[in-house]
């Protein structure tokens, strides 16, 4: 029973975060538009956000050795609720972005706080559904994040503030619970060449994927306030994404269990050029085609990176799960900052549509990479399961590993 409590105060915890750090992307977008930030600006914000993202997944696993997992993820909360208090008190971009720093480096920090708990704490009868239910909370938590900005007002304290108040809550469950923290584990060493080595297409797999999450994300709010949706449909736009992705895993991995991992991915980056053209397409057709497009898009994309990670680990032996896992989050992390601030580049400059043809010339060039190392290179003969791995932590590929040895 405390076993259960304890995951439940963890699940508490992660779903309040998720809730309020998923909403504070997109109330940025459209805090900064009214505010007069240029689209440049606007894509820093999310490029300073996956830069704190890095800093929190390298930086965690160090604190909490040092002062242990509860005071680690007070500390890391307490990071994201100032910088969400702060946003209103200096209305400038630049500082805005510090700003977002400390909020990805929340996000990472407590997620790697969570996960090494999980990690110590279940076993293999019940890792199954412990990892089930880990993946629903936050997937269902990142939907209401981004929800929740179909009722915040932009560039208004008290939008920020209840962002604030929901990061804060998530101290309650954690910090609350009588189930002892579990010993540090060691920091996994970051090797981002043991990725390449192992699979230089993982890499641009996990890369693309990055490319077409944050720019989705970070950035999709821009794009629906120039294609002219509301605040409350950018909302459901960008939550059809989130949701076309979780609809996607269950085929995306019977479909990577049978065949040629690298078809899938191949096929997948060629079903986004379509997707890419139709969401362009359906951008003055009323609002039903253009929610049916982010389903589309996030249905075609969001698998993208586990299978990257799935082909990775079908080269690596057993020891080195955890150290690739953290190599490809680096390479997932590099993406991730590079791709907001020059895909709002790129709508400044060409209108919203360059969003989607950036996002379709990554996705074609990783197409054309992955033809040319099926010519350099022979399937795997043993393969390690799909699994829908989270793109949270440096140590996600802790609590996965049994299953992709197993």
């Amino acid at each position: 029973m405390r076993l259960l409590i304890s995951f439940a105060a963890l699940f508490l915890s992660i779903f309040l975060m998720q809730i309020s750090t998923g909403g504070l992307g997109p109330l940025d977008v459209l805090s900064g538009t009214e505010l007069g930030f240029t689209n440049a600006q606007i894509g820093l914000l999310g490029s300073a956000h996956y830069l704190g993202f890095f800093i929190g997944c390298w930086w965690a696993p160090r604190l909490m050795g040092s002062v242990g997992h509860s005071r680690a993820f007070a500390a890391f909360t307490a990071a994201g609720a100032i910088g969400m208090l702060a946003h209103m008190l200096v209305l400038d971009p630049n500082a805005w972005a510090l700003m977002r720093v400390a909020s990805g480096m929340s996000v990472a920090g407590c997620y790697t706080v969570v996960e090494s708990w999980l990690q110590a704490r279940v076993t293999n009868d019940t890792r199954g559904r412990t990892m089930g239910g880990y993946r629903m909370v936050d997937m269902v938590g990142s939907l209401g994040g981004q929800l929740i900005i179909g009722v915040l007002e932009p560039a208004h304290y008290v939008s920020y503030n209840l962002l604030a108040l929901l990061c804060c809550a998530t101290l309650l469950p954690l910090t609350l619970t009588r189930a002892r923290p579990p010993e540090t584990p060691d920091a996994p060493r970051l090797s981002p060449a043991l990725a390449w080595a192992k699979s230089p297409l993982a890499v641009a797999g996990v890369m693309v994927a990055a490319v077409s999450s944050a720019a989705f994300r970070m950035v999709g709010p821009l794009y629906g306030t120039e294609v002219g949706l509301r605040p409350d449909q950018i909302a459901i736009f960008l939550a059809a994404f989130v949701l076309g992705g979780a609809i996607a895993q269950l085929p995306a991995g019977w479909l990577a269990d049978r065949y040629d991992r690298r078809w899938v991915l191949i096929g997948l980056s060629l079903a986004a050029l379509p997707a890419c053209a139709v969401t362009i397409g359906v951008s003055g057709l009323g609002t039903g085609p253009v929610m049916g497009a982010a389903l589309l898009f996030g249905l075609i994309t969001f698998p993208i990176y586990s299978i990257s990670a799935a082909h990775a680990h079908d080269w690596a032996e057993d020891h080195e799960r955890v150290e690739l896992s953290a190599a490809l989050m680096f390479f997932f992390a590099l993406g991730a900052i590079v791709a907001p601030f020059l895909t709002s580049g790129l709508i400044a400059l060409y209108g919203p549509p360059a969003l989607f043809a950036f996002i379709a010339a990554a996705h074609l060039v990783l197409v054309g990479f992955g033809l040319v190392r099926m010519r350099r290179r022979a399937a795997a003969a043993t393969r390690a399961p799909y699994i829908w791995i989270p793109r949270t932590s440096f140590l996600v590929g802790r609590i996965f590993r049994r299953g992709a040895s197993d």
